[in-house]
Protein backbone atom coordinates (compact mmCIF):
# COMPACT_ATOMS: atom_id res chain seq x y z
CA UNK A 1 0.00 0.00 0.00
CA UNK A 2 1.33 3.43 -0.92
CA UNK A 3 0.30 6.98 -0.03
CA UNK A 4 0.58 9.83 -2.48
CA UNK A 5 0.97 12.47 0.26
CA UNK A 6 3.49 10.56 2.32
CA UNK A 7 5.29 8.66 -0.37
CA UNK A 8 8.58 10.56 -0.19
CA UNK A 9 8.79 9.86 3.55
CA UNK A 10 8.03 6.22 2.97
CA UNK A 11 10.70 6.01 0.30
CA UNK A 12 13.17 7.56 2.73
CA UNK A 13 12.61 4.57 4.97
CA UNK A 14 13.41 2.07 2.23
CA UNK A 15 15.30 -0.91 3.61
CA UNK A 16 18.58 -1.56 1.80
CA UNK A 17 20.42 -3.78 4.23
CA UNK A 18 21.16 -7.47 3.85
CA UNK A 19 18.38 -9.76 5.04
CA UNK A 20 18.32 -13.43 5.73
CA UNK A 21 17.26 -15.38 2.67
CA UNK A 22 14.42 -16.91 4.62
CA UNK A 23 12.78 -13.54 5.28
CA UNK A 24 11.37 -13.28 1.75
CA UNK A 25 9.72 -15.32 -0.94
CA UNK A 26 10.80 -14.66 -4.51
CA UNK A 27 7.60 -14.39 -6.52
CA UNK A 28 7.09 -14.09 -10.27
CA UNK A 29 5.13 -11.21 -11.81
CA UNK A 30 2.11 -12.56 -13.70
CA UNK A 31 0.22 -9.38 -14.63
CA UNK A 32 0.84 -5.62 -14.88
CA UNK A 33 -1.66 -2.88 -15.67
CA UNK A 34 -1.00 0.85 -15.97
CA UNK A 35 -3.91 3.08 -14.88
CA UNK A 36 -2.40 6.55 -15.23
CA UNK A 37 1.10 7.95 -15.59
CA UNK A 38 1.28 7.70 -11.77
CA UNK A 39 -0.64 4.54 -10.90
CA UNK A 40 -0.32 0.86 -11.71
CA UNK A 41 -1.24 -2.54 -10.35
CA UNK A 42 0.53 -5.88 -10.60
CA UNK A 43 0.07 -9.47 -9.53
CA UNK A 44 2.54 -12.13 -8.55
CA UNK A 45 2.59 -15.80 -7.77
CA UNK A 46 1.92 -16.71 -4.14
CA UNK A 47 3.93 -19.14 -2.07
CA UNK A 48 1.54 -21.75 -0.60
CA UNK A 49 2.93 -21.08 2.88
CA UNK A 50 2.11 -17.34 2.79
CA UNK A 51 -0.91 -16.55 4.98
CA UNK A 52 -2.47 -13.18 5.78
CA UNK A 53 -5.66 -11.51 6.98
CA UNK A 54 -7.61 -9.37 4.56
CA UNK A 55 -6.50 -5.76 5.07
CA UNK A 56 -2.91 -6.49 6.08
CA UNK A 57 0.31 -5.33 4.41
CA UNK A 58 3.75 -6.80 3.83
CA UNK A 59 7.22 -5.61 2.80
CA UNK A 60 7.86 -6.15 -0.89
CA UNK A 61 10.59 -5.04 -3.25
CA UNK A 62 13.39 -5.83 -5.63
CA UNK A 63 16.91 -7.12 -5.25
CA UNK A 64 19.35 -4.37 -6.25
CA UNK A 65 23.11 -4.98 -6.22
CA UNK A 66 22.56 -8.11 -4.16
CA UNK A 67 20.48 -6.33 -1.50
CA UNK A 68 16.71 -6.06 -1.02
CA UNK A 69 15.18 -2.63 -1.69
CA UNK A 70 11.84 -2.64 0.10
CA UNK A 71 8.74 -0.80 1.22
CA UNK A 72 5.34 -1.71 2.62
CA UNK A 73 2.40 -2.58 0.38
CA UNK A 74 -1.06 -3.82 1.28
CA UNK A 75 -2.34 -6.96 -0.32
CA UNK A 76 -5.14 -5.93 -2.67
CA UNK A 77 -5.95 -9.59 -3.24
CA UNK A 78 -8.10 -11.62 -0.86
CA UNK A 79 -6.46 -14.15 1.44
CA UNK A 80 -8.09 -17.04 -0.42
CA UNK A 81 -6.85 -16.06 -3.88
CA UNK A 82 -4.01 -17.93 -5.56
CA UNK A 83 -2.09 -14.81 -6.61
CA UNK A 84 -1.03 -11.65 -4.78
CA UNK A 85 -2.09 -8.25 -6.06
CA UNK A 86 -0.60 -4.85 -5.23
CA UNK A 87 -1.56 -1.28 -6.19
CA UNK A 88 1.22 1.28 -6.45
CA UNK A 89 2.02 4.88 -7.14
CA UNK A 90 5.05 5.88 -9.20
CA UNK A 91 7.43 8.31 -7.53
CA UNK A 92 9.94 10.19 -9.64
CA UNK A 93 13.39 9.30 -8.33
CA UNK A 94 11.84 7.02 -5.68
CA UNK A 95 14.43 4.38 -4.73
CA UNK A 96 12.00 1.49 -5.21
CA UNK A 97 9.05 2.72 -7.28
CA UNK A 98 11.31 4.24 -9.93
CA UNK A 99 12.38 0.65 -10.59
CA UNK A 100 9.17 -1.18 -9.71
CA UNK A 101 7.14 0.79 -12.25
CA UNK A 102 9.10 -0.93 -15.02
CA UNK A 103 8.44 -4.52 -13.94
CA UNK A 104 7.07 -6.90 -16.54
CA UNK A 105 5.51 -10.34 -16.58
CA UNK A 106 8.17 -12.89 -15.67
CA UNK A 107 10.21 -10.58 -13.43
CA UNK A 108 10.96 -11.52 -9.82
CA UNK A 109 9.68 -9.57 -6.79
CA UNK A 110 10.60 -10.09 -3.14
CA UNK A 111 7.61 -10.60 -0.82
CA UNK A 112 8.12 -10.65 2.93
CA UNK A 113 6.86 -13.59 4.94
CA UNK A 114 5.44 -11.63 7.88
CA UNK A 115 2.25 -9.71 7.01
CA UNK A 116 0.89 -7.28 9.61
CA UNK A 117 -1.43 -4.28 9.94
CA UNK A 118 -4.39 -2.85 11.85
CA UNK A 119 -7.09 -2.94 9.16
CA UNK A 120 -8.50 -6.29 10.25
CA UNK A 121 -11.93 -7.22 11.53
CA UNK A 122 -10.66 -8.39 14.91
CA UNK A 123 -9.76 -4.76 15.73
CA UNK A 124 -13.41 -3.66 15.50
CA UNK A 125 -16.43 -4.29 17.67
CA UNK A 126 -19.59 -5.62 15.99
CA UNK A 127 -21.68 -2.96 14.24
CA UNK A 128 -24.30 -2.30 11.57
CA UNK A 129 -22.30 -0.34 8.99
CA UNK A 130 -18.64 -0.50 8.01
CA UNK A 131 -17.10 2.63 6.47
CA UNK A 132 -13.89 2.12 4.50
CA UNK A 133 -12.39 5.61 4.12
CA UNK A 134 -9.46 5.87 1.72
CA UNK A 135 -7.47 8.33 -0.36
CA UNK A 136 -5.27 7.56 -3.35
CA UNK A 137 -3.67 4.15 -3.23
CA UNK A 138 -4.95 3.79 0.32
CA UNK A 139 -7.85 1.97 -1.30
CA UNK A 140 -5.60 -1.10 -1.78
CA UNK A 141 -6.30 -2.89 1.53
CA UNK A 142 -10.01 -2.35 1.02
CA UNK A 143 -9.80 -4.19 -2.29
CA UNK A 144 -8.98 -7.17 -0.11
CA UNK A 145 -11.54 -6.38 2.60
CA UNK A 146 -14.54 -6.12 0.23
CA UNK A 147 -13.72 -9.60 -1.09
CA UNK A 148 -13.93 -11.05 2.41
CA UNK A 149 -17.16 -13.10 2.80
CA UNK A 150 -17.15 -12.47 6.54
CA UNK A 151 -17.86 -8.74 6.28
CA UNK A 152 -21.13 -9.42 4.49
CA UNK A 153 -22.17 -11.51 7.46
CA UNK A 154 -20.94 -8.93 9.99
CA UNK A 155 -22.49 -5.76 8.53
CA UNK A 156 -25.73 -4.57 6.99
CA UNK A 157 -23.87 -2.10 4.77
CA UNK A 158 -20.24 -1.66 3.69
CA UNK A 159 -19.46 1.81 2.33
CA UNK A 160 -16.23 2.25 0.36
CA UNK A 161 -15.29 5.94 0.20
CA UNK A 162 -12.40 6.74 -2.16
CA UNK A 163 -11.02 10.25 -2.49
CA UNK A 164 -8.56 11.28 -5.22
CA UNK A 165 -7.38 14.43 -6.89
CA UNK A 166 -8.54 13.57 -10.41
CA UNK A 167 -11.28 11.42 -11.95
CA UNK A 168 -8.82 9.11 -13.72
CA UNK A 169 -7.36 8.12 -10.35
CA UNK A 170 -10.71 6.63 -9.29
CA UNK A 171 -10.62 3.84 -11.86
CA UNK A 172 -9.02 1.18 -9.67
CA UNK A 173 -11.58 1.74 -6.90
CA UNK A 174 -14.44 1.54 -9.40
CA UNK A 175 -13.00 -1.66 -10.84
CA UNK A 176 -12.74 -3.44 -7.50
CA UNK A 177 -16.33 -2.55 -6.59
CA UNK A 178 -17.59 -3.72 -9.97
CA UNK A 179 -15.66 -6.98 -9.57
CA UNK A 180 -17.19 -7.52 -6.11
CA UNK A 181 -20.70 -6.87 -7.44
CA UNK A 182 -20.13 -9.33 -10.29
CA UNK A 183 -18.33 -11.97 -8.20
CA UNK A 184 -19.69 -15.46 -8.74
CA UNK A 185 -20.21 -16.12 -5.05
CA UNK A 186 -20.07 -12.74 -3.28
CA UNK A 187 -22.13 -10.86 -5.83
CA UNK A 188 -25.45 -11.88 -4.32
CA UNK A 189 -24.46 -10.17 -1.07
CA UNK A 190 -22.21 -7.36 -2.29
CA UNK A 191 -24.79 -5.99 -4.73
CA UNK A 192 -27.13 -5.49 -1.79
CA UNK A 193 -24.63 -4.36 0.84
CA UNK A 194 -21.58 -2.78 -0.82
CA UNK A 195 -21.91 0.95 -1.60
CA UNK A 196 -19.31 3.04 -3.43
CA UNK A 197 -18.75 6.78 -2.87
CA UNK A 198 -15.92 8.14 -5.08
CA UNK A 199 -14.99 11.82 -4.80
CA UNK A 200 -12.39 14.12 -6.35
CA UNK A 201 -10.89 17.42 -5.26
CA UNK A 202 -9.47 18.99 -8.43
CA UNK A 203 -12.06 18.36 -11.16
CA UNK A 204 -15.81 18.66 -11.65
CA UNK A 205 -17.46 15.34 -10.80
CA UNK A 206 -20.66 13.88 -9.38
CA UNK A 207 -19.01 14.01 -5.92
CA UNK A 208 -16.42 16.66 -5.16
CA UNK A 209 -14.42 17.65 -2.09
CA UNK A 210 -12.47 16.01 0.69
CA UNK A 211 -13.86 13.06 2.63
CA UNK A 212 -13.99 15.13 5.81
CA UNK A 213 -16.16 17.72 4.05
CA UNK A 214 -18.54 15.03 2.79
CA UNK A 215 -18.96 13.77 6.35
CA UNK A 216 -19.28 17.15 8.04
CA UNK A 217 -21.75 18.52 5.48
CA UNK A 218 -23.83 15.34 5.53
CA UNK A 219 -23.44 14.96 1.76
CA UNK A 220 -22.04 11.46 2.10
CA UNK A 221 -24.94 10.17 4.20
CA UNK A 222 -27.58 11.87 2.06
CA UNK A 223 -26.10 10.30 -1.05
CA UNK A 224 -25.94 6.75 0.32
CA UNK A 225 -29.17 6.95 2.32
CA UNK A 226 -27.64 6.39 5.75
CA UNK A 227 -27.81 8.28 9.07
CA UNK A 228 -24.89 10.40 10.29
CA UNK A 229 -21.96 8.61 11.91
CA UNK A 230 -22.88 6.99 15.20
CA UNK A 231 -20.30 5.11 17.32
CA UNK A 232 -23.06 2.83 18.60
CA UNK A 233 -23.66 1.38 15.15
CA UNK A 234 -20.91 2.45 12.75
CA UNK A 235 -17.40 1.05 12.38
CA UNK A 236 -14.65 2.78 10.41
CA UNK A 237 -11.38 1.78 8.76
CA UNK A 238 -9.08 4.52 7.44
CA UNK A 239 -6.15 4.36 5.05
CA UNK A 240 -4.60 7.37 3.32
CA UNK A 241 -2.10 10.19 3.59
CA UNK A 242 -1.00 11.59 6.96
CA UNK A 243 -3.18 14.71 6.81
CA UNK A 244 -6.37 12.84 6.03
CA UNK A 245 -5.60 10.33 8.79
CA UNK A 246 -5.14 13.13 11.29
CA UNK A 247 -8.26 15.01 10.16
CA UNK A 248 -10.48 11.93 10.14
CA UNK A 249 -9.21 10.76 13.50
CA UNK A 250 -10.00 14.17 15.00
CA UNK A 251 -13.45 14.08 13.39
CA UNK A 252 -14.22 10.61 14.73
CA UNK A 253 -12.89 11.33 18.22
CA UNK A 254 -15.13 14.39 18.41
CA UNK A 255 -18.12 12.16 17.64
CA UNK A 256 -17.35 9.66 20.39
CA UNK A 257 -15.56 7.02 18.36
CA UNK A 258 -12.70 5.10 19.99
CA UNK A 259 -9.64 3.78 18.18
CA UNK A 260 -9.28 0.02 18.35
CA UNK A 261 -6.51 -2.54 17.98
CA UNK A 262 -6.15 -6.29 17.81
CA UNK A 263 -5.91 -6.48 21.59
CA UNK A 264 -8.66 -3.96 22.29
CA UNK A 265 -11.31 -3.80 19.55
CA UNK A 266 -13.29 -0.56 19.33
CA UNK A 267 -15.17 1.58 16.79
CA UNK A 268 -12.45 2.61 14.31
CA UNK A 269 -8.95 1.69 13.15
CA UNK A 270 -6.26 3.55 11.20
CA UNK A 271 -3.32 2.15 9.27
CA UNK A 272 -0.52 4.35 10.60
CA UNK A 273 2.45 2.39 9.29
CA UNK A 274 2.83 4.56 6.19
CA UNK A 275 1.98 8.04 7.47
CA UNK A 276 4.31 7.87 10.46
CA UNK A 277 7.46 7.11 8.49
Amino acid sequence: MTRSAAVEKVEAETVAQPKKAGAFNRETVTFVRQFTDRLFTFRTTRDPSFRFENGQFVMIGLEVDGRPLLRAYSMASANYEEELEFYSIKVENGPLTSRLQHIAVGDKVLVGRKPTGTLVQSSLLPGKRLYLLSTGTGVAPFASVIKDPDIYDRYEKIILVHGCRQIAELEYGSDIVKAAHEHEFLGEFSREKLVHYPTVTREAYVNTGRITSAIESGQLFEKIGAPALDPAHDRVMICGGPQVLSDLQELLDARGFVEGSGGAPASYVIEKAFAER
